[in-house]
């Protein structure tokens, strides 16, 4: 890969996957721009490559002036924006929607060669989530002014700072029990971000990839339970899995949106979200399809960060939790047991 003579414009670039992103597209030499609000929190990632070829830029992606001012001269856009639940300004219209859509359209009109769009599995019209319905409308306005970008959908994603693992590892430590939503039997097919990474860079690299969608999902589908189970075994923790109904889910989730706290624990659109499986459609051009044929398991990945939940640390001597069991309403009590 060698864009030594061009400009790339990753919005959103300082986030979960942008970070490692950015880190993979400085060893090209490429010049890179961190369109984001806040360009302070982007410094840290001037070190992954040479003084003056990561450049923070103060973007406001609601304006389309700011848009245009960091496309100007670029090459190559990429568009990571996206939020998990609505606060504030932050909701799903504005982020996955129209700001998705002004990133096309001021790209194709800066003459910008490649546009790699993230989304995620899920996205679709018809979604009973909110989220979904967003993220295949973005999809929408993303191609009917840059008919040529490439759009990727990955499933959860797990790495050092995800949004996922990180979550219940840190409630296992202090909760009694897990929340096993809707029984547990919800399938997703995780994908390690540097994975995730190295698909926005084939993407730009293959012609092939124009104006195609692809589905990222990891090599191996998991059920809810058994994810947490995982997370439990890496941190040497044994809670109870509480299955929770749905009704009784969406209940929860209407009073943890009510908490004054900046990320809610569980919004109802998540819940709606978690009754249709995540994995990638049968078919769907994916990972192999983007030359990508190796890729990392969670039971590898996840004991390298997930350690730090280990009371005593990773090397302790400490007696661990022991016991599996579920208090769930399915009333099976079964150790284990995976759906």
């Amino acid at each position: 890969m060698s864009y030594r003579t061009q400009v790339i414009t990753v919005f959103g670039g300082s986030g979960f996957i942008g970070r490692h992103l950015i880190r993979r597209l400085a060893k090209s030499g490429a010049v890179i721009r961190i369109a984001t609000r806040t360009p302070s929190k982007a410094n840290f990632l001037k070190t992954a490559g040479a003084v003056g070829q990561i450049i923070p830029f103060a973007t406001d992606c609601s304006k389309d002036d700011s848009v245009a001012r960091a496309l100007q001269g670029a090459d190559v856009a990429i568009n990571l924006l996206g939020v998990l639940y609505e606060r504030g300004s932050q909701s799903f219209q504005g982020v996955h929607v129209e700001a998705a859509g002004r990133i096309a359209r001021l790209a194709a009109a800066a003459g910008v060669g490649r546009l790699v769009h993230l989304s995620a599995i899920g996205a679709d019209a018809a979604s009973t989530s909110a989220y979904g319905r967003s993220k295949a409308a973005g999809e929408q306005a993303v191609r009917d002014v840059f008919p040529a970008a490439t759009i990727l959908r990955p499933s959860i994603v797990f790495g050092p700072e995800d949004n996922f693992f990180n979550k219940f590892a840190a409630m296992a430590q202090k909760a009694p029990v897990l929340p096993l939503i809707g029984g547990g039997k919800t399938r997703f097919q995780p994908v390690y971000v540097g994975d995730v990474a190295e698909a926005v860079v084939a993407a730009l690299e293959l012609d092939s990839a124009r104006g195609r969608t692809f589905e990222l999902g990891g090599p191996r589908v998991y059920s809810f339970r058994e994810l947490l189970e995982l997370t439990q075994k890496d941190i040497r923790r044994h809670r109870h899995l509480l299955t929770l109904p749905w009704g009784t889910a969406e209940r929860l989730a209407g009073f943890l949106e009510k908490v004054p706290v900046l990320a809610p624990a569980l919004t109802r659109d998540q819940v709606e979200m978690l009754k249709r499986d995540n994995v990638a459609a049968p078919g769907a051009p994916g990972f192999k399809d983007l030359g990508i044929t190796s890729l990392a398991t969670c039971e590898v990945i996840l004991p390298t960060y997930l350690s730090r939940f280990i009371v005593g640390g990773k090397y302790s001597t400490l007696t661990n939790d022991t016991g599996t069991n579920d208090t769930g309403t399915n009333g099976t009590g079964t150790p284990g047991a995976a759906h």
